[in-house]
């Protein structure tokens, strides 16, 4: 007669290989989903900040005509950040968008003009806003992003990753832009 309990363990032993799987796939798919609606929630206050753009481009026309280099710069800027559609092309454009911004508005600083508007002032706070919810937003991406890559490099998540074919995410590094945000705000008086 076979033992009812040594049945049970046989059986507990063989199933707990798969659990342990189905397991770590699940978890893997809920961190990569993570990632996914931290993505969007970038994706949504990019948009922002680009539909801000035109109002910011015409208003620094308006008071710095000569300054064309620097406002066909962001133009083009903006139309390859809105093209791109890959994540690795979005980022890199966002990038590049974000340098040529910090130029328009390093270029409006030379017209007190244009600093005492209260358009563009009001255009720069929003601005302001825009980039803080990025930031705030790229913060939990990132932590998305680490937190899948740790479980896809731990084990067992590094099999059930080869065995699915789930790749490492990219965070959303803002590379050397990284040390001018960074530094103290100085005061001039």
């Amino acid at each position: 007669m076979v033992d009812t309990g040594l049945v049970l363990l046989a059986i507990a032993l063989a199933a707990a290989p798969f659990y342990i799987v189905v397991a770590t796939r699940n978890r893997l798919v809920a961190l990569d989903q993570r990632c996914e609606t931290a993505f969007a929630d970038i994706d949504a206050h990019l948009k922002h900040r680009q539909n801000l753009i035109p109002g910011l481009v015409e208003t620094v026309r308006g008071y710095a005509k000569h300054e064309h280099d620097v406002l066909l710069g962001v133009t083009e800027a903006r139309t390859a950040a809105l093209a791109a559609i890959q994540p690795e092309a979005r980022l890199e454009a966002e990038k590049n968008l974000t340098q040529t911004i910090n130029a328009l508005i390093g270029a409006a600083e030379r017209y007190p003009d244009l600093k005492a508007s209260s358009q563009f002032g009001a255009l720069r706070d929003e601005f302001v806003s825009a980039e803080n919810r990025i930031t705030a937003s790229r913060r939990f991406y990132n932590l998305a992003v680490g937190e899948y890559g740790a479980t896809l490099r731990q084990f067992p998540g590094s099999l059930v990753a080869r065995l699915w074919k789930m790749q490492l995410r990219r965070p959303f590094d803002l590379g050397i832009e990284r040390v001018l945000i960074d530094e103290p705000v100085a005061f001039k008086f």
